[in-house]
C-alpha cells in the first residue's frame, strides 16, 4: 500500500531491530522501502540489505554533510550503480547549515561532489536523490546547468527533492526541473505550516513520502526513532492536506514512485513479493 522513498535502515538505531521493523512495516500496510546511501564505506550494508529483502531496493551516493569520507568518482558511482536492485543516485546534493567560519564559496568541495553525482545519473540514468540544506540556490543553478546541456544531447537529471523543506519558489523551480518532491514526518509538526501550503501546492501525481528513519518521527511519535512503519502518519497529513482519502494518496505515492525508480517492481507485477514476512528479516 505504501512505499518508504527514502529511509536509513542500515544505520545501527534501525539495522540492530531490522526483524521487528519488518514485522511493524507489513502491519502498516508498507511494503516497500527505498534503503539510502550515504557514504561509499556504508554502501556495501545498503546494497546487502536490499539484496537480501525483496521489497527492499539501494541507492549509491556521498551525502553532501560527509567529511572526512572516501570521495565518489564518475566511474566509481557507475559501477556500483550497475549492481542488482540500486535504483537511484545520491543521497546528493549541497549543505550550507553547518558553515562555521567558512563561507559559501568554502564549499566548493561539495558543488563539485554534487556534479560527479549529476554525471554518474545522467550517464547511467538512474534518477538523483537530492539533499539541500541553506543551499537552495545553488542547487536548483547546478541541475538547472545540467539540464541546460540537454540540448547538446546529453540527457538532463531526473529525480525527487527529499525530505523537501524549502520555500514554495523552489517548490516551483523543482518542478519545473522535471523533479518530484517527497515529503517526511516534518509535514506533521506544529511549525511547519508554510511546508504544509507547498505540498497543498505540489501536484500529487508529483509527490512521494518517506520517513527518512531513523529521523523526523511524525507526530504522534515526535522525538522518537522514526522507523517506515511510521509513514502512513505522513500520508494522512497529506491526505488531509489534498482533502482525499488516504487510500487516493498512498496509490498515487506509491505508483509515482515506480514511475520514478524504473528499476523497481510493483507487487502487483512481481508475485514473488508475497514472501515479504517477518521470517525474511
Amino acid at each position: 500500500m505504501y512505499v518508504d522513498s527514502h529511509c536509513h535502515l542500515s544505520m545501527p538505531a534501525l539495522a540492530a531491530q531490522l526483524p521487528q521493523i519488518r514485522v511493524e512495516m507489513q502491519a502498516a500496510g508498507v511494503d516497500r522501502a527505498l534503503c539510502i546511501c550515504t557514504t561509499l564505506e556504508e554502501f556495501e550494508a545498503v546494497h546487502a540489505l536490499a539484496c537480501s529483502h525483496d521489497n527492499f531496493w539501494a541507492s549509491v551516493g556521498v551525502h553532501p554533510d560527509n567529511e572526512g569520507v572516501r570521495e565518489p568518482a564518475v566511474d566509481t558511482l557507475l559501477a556500483l550503480a550497475a549492481r542488482p536492485r540500486v535504483v537511484a543516485i545520491g543521497e546528493t546534493g549541497l549543505d550550507y547549515y553547518r558553515l562555521g567560519e567558512r563561507s559559501t564559496a568554502d564549499m566548493q568541495w561539495q558543488r563539485d561532489r554534487f556534479q560527479v553525482h549529476i554525471e554518474a545519473a545522467r550517464r547511467s540514468g538512474l534518477p538523483l536523490v537530492i539533499h539541500t540544506r541553506a543551499a537552495s540556490a545553488d542547487t536548483v543553478a547546478l541541475l538547472r546547468e545540467a539540464s541546460a546541456e540537454a540540448a547538446s544531447g546529453l540527457a538532463a537529471p531526473t529525480g525527487v527533492f527529499h525530505c523537501f523543506t524549502e520555500t514554495m519558489d523552489v517548490a516551483r523551480a523543482a518542478l519545473d526541473l522535471g523533479f518530484y518532491i517527497s515529503f517526511s514526518g516534518i509535514l506533521t509538526f506544529r511549525n511547519a505550516a508554510d511546508l504544509r501550503e507547498v505540498a497543498r501546492f505540489v501536484p500529487l501525481d508529483r509527490c512521494l513520502i518517506e520517513t527518512d528513519s531513523p529521523y523526523l518521527a511524525p507526530v504522534p511519535h515526535r522525538g522518537k526513532t522514526n522507523t517506515p512503519a511510521w509513514l502512513p502518519w505522513v500520508a494522512r497529513q497529506l491526505a488531509e492536506l489534498k482533502a482525499l482519502d488516504v487510500e487516493a494518496v498512498a496509490q498515487a505515492t506509491s505508483a509515482n514512485f515506480e514511475r520514478l525508480f524504473s528499476r523497481t517492481v510493483s507487487p502487483a507485477a512481481a508475485p514473488q513479493l508475497a514472501s515479504f514476512s517477518p521470517g525474511m528479516a
